[in-house]
C-alpha cells in the first residue's frame, strides 16, 4: 500500500513479501553499528520482524516504518518512517538505506516527506529522532531536517546513551 510519493520515491507499507530486503538491510554493517542487531538472520526471522514491528505498528497507530522504492522502478533502496517507542514520549523519525543508495539525498527526501505526512495526517506537533553519538552523517541529516540536539538519553536502563534530537512545529 502506497503511503507517500515524492519526486523520486515511493514509500509504501512493508509486507512479508519484503523479507529478502529486510534481511539485507538489517544485516548491513552500518545498521548493526549505528542502529541495533535485531537478530534477524533468516527469511523466517525477517518475516517475523516485519509482522511484529512495522505491520503491528500500522495496525495499532496507522503509521510505522515504510519501504522506500525508486519511483517507476520498484527498486527497494531503504526504509523510512515514524516509530512510537515505549521508551520515548514522542514519535520519532527513522531511516536507513542500502550502501549504494546513500549520499544521493534519498534519506532527506523521504524523511522530509514522512515528517510532513506525520504532521498533516496524524496531527503530530513534535517529532524527535535518536542517533548514536558517533553517527555524524545521521546527525547532519537530522539538523538539515530542522531537528536540533536536545540531550543524551538511554532508551532502557541497560542501554547505551543516544543523542535525542527534537523538532517542535
Amino acid at each position: 500500500m502506497r503511503v507517500i510519493e515524492t519526486e523520486r520515491l515511493v514509500l509504501r507499507r512493508l509486507s512479508v513479501e519484503d523479507s529478502e530486503f529486510i534481511l539485507e538491510i538489517l544485516n548491513d554493517p552500518l545498521w548493526l553499528r549505528f542502529i541495533d542487531d535485531k537478530g534477524v538472520r533468516t527469511l523466517d526471522d525477517a518475516r517475523e520482524y516485519i509482522l511484529k514491528n512495522p505491520v503491528a505498528m500500522y495496525e495499532r497507530l496507522g503509521f510505522g516504518l515504510y519501504l522506500v522504492e525508486l519511483k517507476g522502478k520498484s527498486v527497494s533502496i531503504g526504509i523510512c518512517g515514524l516509530i512510537k517507542r515505549d521508551s520515548l514520549e514522542d514519535v520519532d523519525v527513522g531511516f536507513a538505506f542500502l550502501p549504494k543508495f546513500r549520499g544521493k539525498g534519498y534519506a532527506y527526501e523521504s524523511a522530509s516527506a514522512v515528517m510532513m505526512y506525520g504532521r498533516k495526517t496524524f496531527g503530530l506537533t513534535r517529532i524527535v529522532a535518536i542517533s548514536t553519538p558517533d553517527n555524524y552523517g545521521s546527525a547532519k541529516l537530522l539538523k538539515k531536517l530542522g531537528l536540533s540536539f536536545e540531550r543524551m538519553i538511554k532508551l532502557s536502563d541497560d542501554g547505551k546513551s543516544v543523542s535525542l534530537f527534537i523538532s517542535d512545529v
